[in-house]
């Protein structure tokens, strides 16, 4: 146990902080810092009709955004940063990809000075 501690404070000292899923186990960092790893648990029955279409819809907005030029990468990464509403730009643009609520996206436009949305 007491590797183990050396090495997730090894890991964290070099800024890497893994999550996901790596040959069988699952890490992901606690609110304490450290990784917390363990074996990964299989679903236990298949995704929903919900689960799909959501998986779907996430899958298409990230889709989405590696279409984007990287000018307009870019702005949505500014704009973010901007407003500092504590998201990355491709999590904004997720966000506006699911939940299209313009009346949001006009008021980082308008704070960031940087048009996300034509």
């Amino acid at each position: 146990a007491s590797s183990m501690h050396t090495q997730d404070r090894l890991l964290s000292f070099i800024g890497f902080r893994p999550t996901g899923d790596l040959a069988g186990l699952t890490a992901y960092t606690a609110t304490n810092g450290r990784v917390v790893w363990f074996v990964k648990a299989p679903p236990l029955k298949p995704p929903s009709v919900r689960q799909v279409h959501q998986r779907l819809l996430f899958g298409n907005a990230g889709r989405g955004w590696t279409q984007l030029t990287q000018e307009t990468r870019n702005d949505w990464i500014e704009a973010a940063h901007r407003t500092h509403i504590h998201l990355s730009g491709y999590l904004l643009y997720l966000v506006w990809n699911l939940v299209r609520d313009r009346g949001t996206i006009r008021t980082i436009e308008r704070q960031s000075g940087i048009t996300l949305v034509h």
